[in-house]
């Protein structure tokens, strides 16, 4: 563990996976509660390791709800005598009263079976079959069943990867799990973690010992320390122009990763893919669901959204809501006081509004309350992180929007289109760098890029920029983002990296709180995503671009709820590579993009037409 540590901080690694990996004791916990740990035995005769910490004022008089977190980062300490420093979704819930249970999953430390990413769903089971979903309900059952005391009544909770083991545990249908609260979870492996649209997310690299090495036994320690990729300069690009291609980087380093060697071996949106996606499973949702990310989480943006909309579509009874805070990923569970991110200051005690008007009232009403009334949390919680305050919907998209265009033209965002073109130069051995903090891509995980100062790719000749005038009044983009670009390229790949950005005055004051960032004329990243031009039609059968040829590329970017305040500018920047935050497209058409070689690489032009645009929708 020392050596995976050496790579980041304990809190960075706290925060991206949500559990906490050492601990060193809660004294109200240990005072008031009592641990158990046990083996529970799934339907195919695997068994889970399981932590019970029960408050010791139980009895038949006084029965408790249980909150279950089930996770693949380990529930350490491991030991009765030994208390996590935290149990439950937040602290206020602890010195309320539950029964909290935490299980590592199958494959994973201490439980037995294999690990797999994204167990995929089955759809029609039988006794024997098993998925994440029969692990929830044969854990579910046990616990009513055998646990004095309880009150029958079982919520879930987890952040990242826990999250997605919430959000699967919906289709358990065990009638006991009242209320699950799936947090920056996974939804669609195509388009959360490691890929956006199918691009290879690079700076997820030294990720993947923890995600593709299978233990040999049940263990209470990490086993995939050896396989850590090291840290050697502070110049963290160093690494990544050192790799050289995925290709290199991966034959140096993980040739024996099996997650790693999954990625590389589907490259297009096959039935590997398709059995990670979650979405189309979830129907028939009868427990309450709270879905919370957050706007600047780098790892799963797009899943709490699909989560809660596919939720919304599927099952329009379901009392379905969504929270989308101005955090990072995780972050909402850990209380900063002034609450930042990167540069962005956003307000105090975010997380703590949160935990108490929104997460614990959530799971007190519907474990402890009468469930047959409206918890009283609104359906749509979202922060507005221009104007900076908390907004609530009756539904979400909000349905007092129009659509607008801003089209791209003459390095200005137009209200119509027009005939003429922007062109930009793409060298993939000469990529535009995803961020000027070269110290950060060092990171396990990137973070900050979310919300950054994008000054230093404004005036690239490889990068084209699209600006408004000084806005003369508040606009506020509160739903969904489409970028419908017309493009030509001289070469036959392209990947298209989209960013909507908040140009502020150039008399922004400054922040004592951040000495060394010039705040006047920060250009604040607001939203970004990449799509590769080989899976505009099809994501299951790429194509290759015609040189010359004027072609539509659609790049849907995540939800916003941004205000452009007045006297700020709205910006848009369009280029072709992100390094090193996804791989580098070679520009060449190759059926595997993923085994491109630098004799691949291909330098090409690339025109913007005055008639592409960014569809947004604008609050009335």
């Amino acid at each position: 563990m020392k050596k995976l540590l050496s790579i980041i901080s304990l809190f960075t690694f706290v925060i991206s996976f949500g559990q906490e990996q050492k601990a060193t004791g809660n004294s109200y916990l240990q005072d008031n509660y009592t641990k158990k740990e046990i083996y529970i035995t799934m339907r195919d005769g695997v068994k889970l390791f399981t932590s019970i910490y029960t408050p010791k004022d139980i009895s038949k008089n006084r029965k408790y709800p249980m909150v279950m977190m089930r996770t693949c980062y380990s529930i350490a300490p491991y030991g009765e005598d030994k208390f996590s420093t935290r149990v439950g979704p937040n602290p206020f819930m602890v010195k309320d009263g539950y029964i909290f249970v935490q299980q590592d999953v199958r494959g994973r430390y201490m439980s037995e079976g294999t690990f797999t990413n994204m167990t995929p769903q089955v759809e029609h089971k039988t006794n024997q079959d098993i998925d994440e979903s029969t692990d929830t309900y044969d854990t579910v059952n046990w616990l009513v069943k055998n646990i004095a005391n309880n009150n029958g009544k079982v919520g879930q909770y987890g952040t990242s990867y826990p999250g997605f083991y919430t959000a699967v545990g919906i289709l358990s249908n065990h009638p006991a799990l009242v209320a699950s609260s799936p947090q920056a979870p996974i939804s669609n492996f195509w388009n959360d973690d490691f890929l956006h649209n199918g691009r290879f997310m690079l700076g997820y690299f030294r990720t993947f010992p923890v995600f593709g090495v299978q233990k040999t036994t049940t263990t209470p320690n990490a086993w995939y320390t050896s396989s850590m990729v090291k840290k050697y300069s502070d110049d963290g690009l160093k690494f990544y122009t050192d790799m050289g291609t995925l290709k290199e980087g991966v034959d140096q380093h993980y040739k024996d990763n099996f997650f790693m060697q999954e990625i590389m071996d589907h490259p297009n949106y096959d039935e590997f893919w398709k059995k990670r996606n979650l979405l189309p499973h979830l129907k028939n949702v009868k427990q309450a669901v709270l879905v919370v990310g957050g706007w600047f989480d780098a790892e799963d943006l797009s899943g709490p959204l699909n989560i809660y909309k596919s939720i919304e579509k599927s099952s329009p009874k379901a009392k379905n809501t969504i929270v989308m805070g101005p955090f990072s990923h995780g972050a909402w569970g850990r209380e900063t006081g002034k609450s930042y991110h990167n540069d962005i200051y956003f307000g105090d005690s975010i997380a703590t509004y949160y935990q108490k008007n929104i997460e614990t009232k959530f799971f007190t009403h519907y474990l402890k309350g009468n469930t047959k009334k409206d918890a009283g949390i609104p359906e749509a919680v979202m922060f507005d992180t221009g104007a900076k305050k908390w907004r609530e919907f009756s539904k979400y998209p909000p349905a007092n929007v129009k659509k607008l265009n801003f089209y791209f033209a003459n390095n200005t965002l137009e209200k119509e289109p027009s005939d003429n073109y922007t062109e930009y130069y793409s060298d993939p051995s000469k990529p535009v760098l995803s961020s000027d903090n070269l110290k950060d891509f060092n990171g396990f995980t990137p973070r900050n890029y979310m919300s950054e100062d994008q000054r230093f790719a404004a005036m690239r000749p490889d990068v084209a920029t699209f600006t408004t005038e000084v806005l003369t009044d508040d606009i506020t983009f509160g739903g969904e983002l489409l970028a419908k670009l017309n493009i030509s390229t001289t070469a036959t790949d392209a990947d298209f990296i989209v960013k909507l950005i908040d140009v502020y005055p150039e008399d922004e004051p400054a922040n004592a709180d951040k000495p060394n960032v010039l705040y006047a004329n920060y250009h604040q990243l607001v939203r970004s995503e990449i799509m590769p031009a080989r899976f505009r039609n099809s994501i299951e059968n790429p194509e290759a671009l015609i040189p010359g040829q004027k072609t539509a590329v659609h790049v849907k970017l995540q939800d916003v709820m941004h205000t452009f305040k007045k006297g700020h500018k709205i910006q848009v920047q369009v280029e072709s590579t992100w390094f090193p935050l996804f791989a580098v497209n070679p520009q060449k058409f190759i059926p595997n993009v993923n085994l491109a070689t630098k004799a691949d690489y291909t330098k090409a032009f690339i025109k913007i037409y005055g008639d592409s645009a960014l569809e947004v929708d604008v609050l009335k």
